[in-house]
């Protein structure tokens, strides 16, 4: 079985901000409440309406932003902010981190882009093979060159235009002196939320959470196909994209999204203990108590143990000062890295039986250690469930998830998983279930990772439809 990182990882967080004195400090404070979508790098540009100011650097938010002074030279009322975590482009290079910032029609250009596009490799080569000269390796270049290189007159009709080149996930906020635009992809892959802050200020961010920090009311979600143009006249919503059927992911309410976030019209904590309870319900357990994998785990074994009448305990208590990295002691000590972030409660656990409930399972490396742990912590049984289906195939559409060979469920049956890992029993939820927990109806959601439905294959470039275009005020 493979060894590496076992955990899905996040995609990436956007904010942006119009008509606010101190938009630079809500952007930096809206990326504070979404760092969970991205750990690697951080960026704000802002603008007063005449030029771009830009500050961009590896690093979480605090570390990137937490001096006054490195906020203070990003002047204006506007300004849009990225936090990331590589998927395309797989490094932390400070020239992947964004929003990029590009010279464009006299003037600048900042992108900040959530996703991953399916055809990046042949529209990289194509423009290249035109002359096109690329400063990075992520894929929101290439569509600041597409951008760059439409016909279309207006910022609004060019950026139309270049996303019809371009095919898979594509959430993105985009800035100019005077116009800021936030598009969704047609499916509507990743989230994306309108807001207004007391002061009248729009807010566009990921998720809601982002919204409460900086005390700014939710409007609506950004539709699939939908592009807002916010500029000094008001706010202008237009829909130019074929419409297709919306393939949400369905991952963001399993672990992406903050708990305390309301997505898609569901709250999102109270989704996951309702996978917990149909966990329950499809998978029980004859055990002592519940006890979930901190932090990811918590609503869903919640769930899972009001279902079954069954104790909720913390037998794993989570340190939620770990770094992003940290010096391995000379002497190895058996399962260090676990041990670093989660530490047992033997005189919870002694002799007791114990269901621990998880909200993925990825290569397995990381639930085996787990129950390694309890056992030496005591656990006379230890009963693993999962509150999602097997993950048999990676993502496409901006999850940095591992090959389908390291996928432990894309080549072994459930029962194998379970004597590798050590459980003495292991259930996950079925892929009906997940649908039913997180919506109640009819699904509208990505299970491709679960399922092996891709909404959208890899494929060659095919003619571009000709689309309605914007309409620009006098």
């Amino acid at each position: 079985m493979a060894g590496g990182a076992d955990r899905f990882q996040h995609e990436c967080g956007l904010v942006g901000v119009w008509g606010h004195p101190e938009a630079s400090t809500l952007a930096y404070l809206g990326l504070h409440a979404l760092q969970h979508r991205g750990q690697e790098g951080a960026g704000i540009v802002a603008s007063d309406g005449r030029q771009l100011y830009a500050h961009r650097a590896r690093g979480l938010v605090q570390e990137v932003f937490g001096r006054r002074e490195t906020l203070l030279p990003l002047k204006g009322d506007r300004a849009v902010g990225h936090v990331r975590y590589s998927t395309a482009g797989g490094t932390a290079d400070v020239a992947n981190v964004q929003p990029l910032v590009a010279r464009f029609a006299g003037s600048g250009l900042a992108v900040a882009h959530n996703g991953n596009l399916v055809n990046a490799v042949s529209l990289r080569a194509e423009l290249e093979a035109e002359g096109a000269i690329f400063q990075a390796s992520s894929d929101t270049e290439i569509v600041v060159h597409l951008v760059a290189r439409s016909k279309q007159r207006t910022l609004v009709n060019r950026v139309v235009d270049a996303l019809t080149r371009v095919k898979g996930a594509w959430t993105l906020l985009l800035l100019t002196p005077t116009q800021m635009v936030a598009v969704r992809d047609p499916m509507g892959f990743r989230p994306l939320v309108l807001g207004r802050h007391p002061g009248g200020a729009w807010i566009f961010a990921s998720e809601t959470c982002a919204l409460d920090l900086i005390e700014a009311s939710y409007v609506r979600d950004v539709e699939p196909g939908e592009v807002v143009v916010v500029e000094q006249g008001g706010l202008t919503a237009f829909r130019p994209f074929p419409k297709q059927p919306p393939q949400q992911c369905v991952f963001e309410y399993l672990y992406f999204a903050r708990p305390d976030t309301r997505l898609w019209g569901r709250d999102v904590y109270l989704a996951r203990q309702r996978l917990g309870e149909r966990l329950a319900k499809e998978q029980p357990a004859e055990a002592d108590m519940v006890v979930p994998v901190p932090d990811s785990g918590v609503a869903a074994a919640l769930g899972y143990a009001r279902a079954l009448g069954l104790p909720f305990e913390l037998g794993l208590v989570r340190n939620h000062y770990v770094g992003r990295s940290f010096i391995e002691p000379s002497q190895q000590i058996r399962d260090f890295g676990v041990k670093l972030k989660l530490n047992p409660q033997p005189e919870l656990l002694r002799g007791k039986r114990v269901v621990v409930v998880d909200d993925s399972l990825v290569r397995g490396t990381t639930c085996r250690k787990i129950v390694g742990i309890l056992r030496r912590a005591g656990a006379v049984e230890v009963h693993l469930r999962i509150a999602a289906p097997p993950t048999t195939g990676p993502c496409y559409y901006g999850i940095d998830t591992p090959t389908r060979e390291e996928l432990i469920a894309s080549r072994n049956e459930i029962a194998e998983i379970g004597r590798w890992v050590g459980a003495d029993s292991i259930g996950y939820l079925s892929i009906e279930g997940m649908h039913q927990s997180v919506h109640g109806a009819e699904p509208a959601f990505c299970d491709a990772c679960f399922s092996g439905r891709y909404p959208v294959l890899h494929e060659d470039l095919e003619r571009r439809p000709q689309l309605p275009l914007f309409t620009e005020r006098a």
